[in-house]
């Protein structure tokens, strides 16, 4: 039952935690020094956390007949709720990208020990059910 809950707080941090952190606040969306397209690409990634954080949770929760059944859900669990984080972890490598704009006092890169926190809730929650 403590993995189900520690996947449950990975999802929720990962639907939670995006729409506060990239709609509501001044860096992001509300950022009249976004351009559009920036906007869409914003939009687009906190819609597939969104949609990540759902997939986990549906399979964290979903009853399973047997328990080779319910060690595939707990794969799929671990697997949607940590592509998010990863795919934030990666997104610093390319040249030109930061984690925190110079208007707002980057470069830096808060969001790796958060991402990397989730992360591992999920993932030990996932070994916990696994196991």
């Amino acid at each position: 039952m403590l993995g189900r809950v520690l996947l449950t707080v990975d999802a929720l941090g990962m639907c939670f935690g995006t729409i506060v952190a990239d709609c509501f606040n001044e860096t992001h969306m509300f950022n009249p020094r976004w351009r559009p397209h920036a906007k869409f690409h914003n939009a687009q990634t906190v819609f597939l956390a969104v949609i990540l954080s759902g997939l986990t949770m549906y399979y964290t929760w979903r009853t399973a007949k047997t328990p080779e059944l319910r060690r595939e859900f707990v794969f799929a669990s671990a697997v949607t709720g940590s592509i998010y984080w990863i795919a934030g972890l990666l997104s610093i490598l390319p040249p030109g990208t930061m984690g925190v704009d110079p208007e707002f006092g980057g470069p830096a890169f808060p969001q790796g020990k958060i991402f990397i926190g989730f992360m591992s809730l999920g993932l030990l929650g996932a070994w916990l059910e696994y196991h």
